[in-house]
């Protein structure tokens, strides 16, 4: 019969004693023996020494002198926080330093033992709850900042992915996105619809170069700034001249660019008009058939500020149907073990295998296919837009 395994060894304490005296060094000593912690104790006479130590080697626990030839009083625990902001302090006062000890403590120590009062008990115990309470100390910490680090980027995802602005029924938009990060909240990647007081309905979809805030911040920027020009009656070239100021005015690299598909829908005459600067040709589905449309491309925003040129192309919308615009993240994946990549006609064939449904649950089923073939091999952010349209 297997016994059963014993309780795992407590891990064993790096302590850094910091005392100019050589007797209450070795009184130190040896109630640290005598307190069966599991541990070493690295010993230095000045706070200079026990700087350059800590700098050198990470220690659980330091037992500071409030009294040095180089330090005294709070400002030593300071410099000891400066040095080590993840140790916990356990400063030593005299037996007339009563109120040194509660000092130290509001300067950041985690507790505070007075000279010729201590037991080995009470030193056991002092150790164990400061390294406790600084890791505590640092949990907490950790949770605020990842907390404000998630309101942020929330914010930042509000953005980037805002409420459709549509006054019709006779279309619909829908949306995915999926930034490439591992936890991440966002993006370089953007998209935005409106509908203005004609009667039309414009789309842009973009991704701005780079990963995480900075790209995020970006294209939350063109974003906001697509949406108040075309608002404002902005069109084509025009916008996409005033959008590429706006980024070369904003980035935060002279090598940023971005990507953008413009789409403007006349439903009453059947007819859309596309400008590309960069960016993939949108899909367009009619009679359940998929297929790329023919387009005029341009070059991406930034990369040639005010020489660029983004000539418009004009199609006819069959009475019911849907186009998809999306950024290359949905096809730049691996389509498999072989180490291809999808593109764009291995993205129209897993279009043909999924099922017909309503369009959110298609994309979904579309987007899980795609990611379970590239089986997390590529981290950059993925969206989609999809517009469906039906006229008398």
């Amino acid at each position: 019969m297997t016994a059963a395994p014993g309780p795992a060894p407590e891990p064993q304490l790096r302590i850094l004693l910091v005392e100019d005296d050589p007797g209450d060094a070795l009184l130190v000593t040896e109630l640290l023996a005598d307190t069966g912690l599991r541990s070493t104790l690295t010993w230095h006479k000045t706070l200079g020494e026990a700087r350059s130590e800590l700098a050198a080697q990470a220690f659980d626990c330091v037992l500071l002198d409030l009294h040095l030839p180089d330090a005294s009083g709070p400002a030593g625990v300071s410099a000891v926080q400066d040095a080590a902001p993840d140790t916990a302090v356990i400063v030593l006062t005299g037996l007339a330093e009563s109120q040194a000890g509660a000092g130290a403590m509001a300067a950041g120590a985690q507790d505070y033992l007075v000279k010729g009062k201590v037991e080995p008990e009470l030193l056991q115990r002092a150790v164990r709850y400061a390294v406790q309470r600084k890791q505590a100390e640092r949990a907490a910490a950790a949770l605020q900042a990842g907390a404000l680090r998630a309101e942020e980027n929330s914010r930042l995802e509000r953005g980037l992915l805002p409420r459709p602005l549509l006054a019709t029924e006779a279309v619909t938009a829908t949306s995915r996105y999926i930034p490439g990060r591992e936890r991440a909240l966002l993006g370089g990647d953007f998209l935005d619809v409106v509908q203005t007081g004609d009667g039309l309905v414009h789309a842009v979809i973009g991704d701005a170069s780079g990963h995480g805030p900075d790209a995020a911040a970006l294209g939350v920027c063109l974003r906001v700034a697509w949406r108040a020009l075309t608002l404002g009656g902005h069109r084509g070239p025009d916008l996409l001249r005033l959008l590429e100021r706006i980024l070369v005015a904003e980035r935060a690299q002279p090598d940023l660019f971005a990507t953008c598909t413009l789409l403007t829908l006349d439903l009453s005459a059947r007819t859309a008009t596309l400008h590309l600067a960069g960016h993939h040709e949108p899909l367009l589905t009619a009679d359940g058939v998929t297929g790329p449309l023919e387009a005029e491309h341009g070059i991406a925003l930034g990369i040639m500020p005010d020489l660029a040129h983004w000539p418009p192309t004009t199609f006819a919308l069959p009475a019911g149907g849907s186009l998809t615009l999306y950024t290359d993240g949905l096809v730049e994946g691996h389509a498999g073990g072989d180490g291809e990549r999808l593109g764009p006609d291995g993205l129209l064939t897993l279009i043909g295998q999924v099922s017909p449904a309503d369009p959110g649950a298609q994309l979904d089923r579309l987007i899980t296919r795609i990611r379970d073939l590239d089986a997390d091999r590529h981290t950059d952010d993925l969206a989609v837009l999809r517009l469906d349209w039906s006229t008398p």
